[in-house]
């Protein structure tokens, strides 16, 4: 008899829930939901208006997106819940909500419907920066020895600028806050009734170690005399390792999604780094791109070493016994997207209509017909700030090269180029120190979907790029630890490589690099690497000033 195991995948926009065959890995079914309140980043749902950089959602989003999702995978795959071994999630991160001990969010709380910092903070939440920085010259100012693990330098994305930004803005939401929480240890929590915050989550964006826990308490007060007891009175010492069992669904739950009470539910898990054993990848040396909107780059190795511009090193990360390193873009898809919707003509739109096709592959079709250096164009890709290896979110998009001849296909096959030279960029830091990229992979939409990029990237690489055999690896990757929280008797694997090895799904697809464009790429990336030095390393703070003149006349 067949066994089944569900991951949901909790992105940016939307939760997309599989049931996959534990015995074969076949995908029995998908189901994806939007969020109703999609990202909040102008006004609150009472109405109140929100500043520059902030990124919002609203929980009840998830449990909703959870319901829906997995009850119809269910119905739709005609499984029986008896058969439905575990279940695994995974969550876009680090989103953090602040809620009281019985885990009810804050934003759902009368007296703080209208307040921002109720609500949850989305990975993408920028308007921490101010927050990151001061941090970050505090630790160099300590010489804080854990920073060098987070590649030098803590993003705005992570936990404790946020938190930061909480008790210096909205110091009575840090008060009435019992617990501040990843989303996706917080839906654990609902959905089986037991706190358990993940090794994951807490490694890579609360700071914590697996052998030096968290940063002192003398770091905390010197940040702010308030976060002195953060970690005690508002995260936990109750770290869970990855493929181990949280807990049980609930009964509640269990009405709400068809799954049956008493199913287990994995750890959590950050999303990007769930497609790693889907995509098959069980051993060091294999860098995964996780290509979306933004991109993530997941690296296993034997060895901790601080590489700069990283986002965290954590043994047991992804894998249990490896270290797993994740470096990131934090503009990617949503780069192509901003181009597409705010910089075409309308001739564009008309010819794509006549040819009976969607303006992306007509685009495309244009940009391909294209040889490489033939624009005269380049361009940083910084439109949502830098994550890796700069992790300085002041910082902007920048394009050179455009003459009155400059056609639109040439700018968006720059854009595409320039996230390619920032991929290299992450590799090559990753390589100096000694951490080597011996094979590379791609999972997510433009992986599955855009050869054009695909061979962009392999050439500007100049690697083999091997491609994601599902669509879905965020949830392929929850449903394997979901499958391992049921333990060895009722999923029959010795262990997680087993799993991997069994349900994990690579495409026969490869990209391997064209010689001749390497030639020329490797021209194009020394210009790269110059501009991205000049306005990210240097004295030049042109990006950074125009923010704050724009901050000013924004707020004046």
């Amino acid at each position: 008899m067949s066994k089944y195991s569900i991951g949901v995948d909790f992105g940016t926009l939307s939760a997309r829930a599989l049931i996959v065959d534990v015995l074969t890995g076949e995908e029995i079914a998908t189901s994806v939901y939007e969020y109703s309140h999609g990202i909040i980043d102008t006004v609150l749902p009472s109405g109140k208006k929100l500043g520059i950089d902030w990124a919002l959602q609203h929980p009840r989003d998830y449990i909703e997106a959870l319901s829906v999702t997995v009850k119809e995978v269910i119905k739709l795959s005609q499984v029986s819940n008896e058969d439905i071994i575990g279940i695994g999630i995974d969550f876009t991160s680090c989103t953090i909500l602040p809620v009281k001990a019985n885990g009810i969010p804050l934003c759902m709380l009368s007296e703080f419907e209208d307040e921002p910092h109720a609500y949850v903070k989305l990975w993408k939440h920028h308007a921490a920066q101010y927050c990151a920085d001061i941090l970050n010259e505090t630790a160099l100012k300590m010489k804080e020895q854990w920073i060098s693990l987070y590649g030098g330098k803590i993003s705005s994305e992570w936990l404790v600028p946020k938190v930061m930004q909480i008790i210096k803005e909205a110091p009575e939401v840090y008060d009435a806050a019992d617990k501040i929480i990843e989303a996706g240890d917080w839906l654990v929590w609902q959905m089986t009734g037991i706190e358990a915050r993940s090794a994951c989550n807490a490694g890579y964006k609360a700071l914590w170690h697996h052998l030096n826990q968290y940063p002192s308490k003398k770091f905390f007060k010197a940040l702010d005399p308030r976060l002195e007891d953060l970690v005690e009175k508002k995260l936990s010492n109750q770290i869970k390792p990855l493929g181990s069992c949280a807990g049980y669904i609930k009964d509640d739950i269990a009405v709400m999604t068809g799954l049956k009470p008493g199913t287990a539910v994995a750890v959590g898990i950050i999303d990007a780094h769930a497609s790693v054993p889907a995509c098959r990848i069980d051993g060091p040396g294999k860098m995964l791109m996780i290509m979306g909107t933004s991109t993530c780059h997941m690296l296993l190795s034997e060895n901790e070493v601080g590489v700069p511009g990283t986002c965290g090193i954590v043994k047991g990360g992804i894998l249990p016994g490896l270290f797993a390193y994740e470096a990131g873009q934090s503009c990617v898809g949503d780069h192509f997207s901003w181009f597409v919707e705010n910089c075409l003509p309308i001739s564009y739109y008309n010819d794509a209509k006549e040819k009976g096709i969607n303006i992306y592959k007509y685009l495309q079709e244009k940009a391909e017909k294209l040889k490489v250096g033939e624009s005269g164009l380049i361009a940083l890709d910084w439109w949502n700030g830098v994550r890796s290896v700069l992790m300085d979110f002041d910082l902007s998009g920048i394009l050179v090269g455009m003459t009155l001849q400059t056609k639109s296909e040439e700018i968006y096959r720059a854009l595409i180029e320039a996230t390619a030279y920032g991929t290299r960029q992450i590799i090559e830091a990753f390589e100096s120190a000694g951490v080597f990229v011996d094979e590379l992979y791609a999972a997510g939409g433009i992986a599955s979907k855009d050869p054009m990029t695909m061979q962009i990237y392999s050439d500007i690489c100049n690697r083999d790029i091997k491609i994601s055999g599902s669509s879905q690896s965020g949830a392929l990757g929850s449903a394997i630890y979901g499958a391992i929280a049921a333990g060895s008797e009722k999923s029959g694997f010795k262990d997680l490589g087993d799993a991997i090895r069994r349900m994990g799904k690579i495409k026969d697809t490869v990209y391997k690099p064209i010689a001749e464009n390497v030639e020329i790429y490797n021209m194009l990336f020394k210009e790269y690497k110059i501009l991205h030095d000049y306005f990210g390393r240097s004295e030049n703070n042109v990006m950074k000033n125009l923010k704050a003149i724009k901050y000013m006349k924004l707020n004046g």
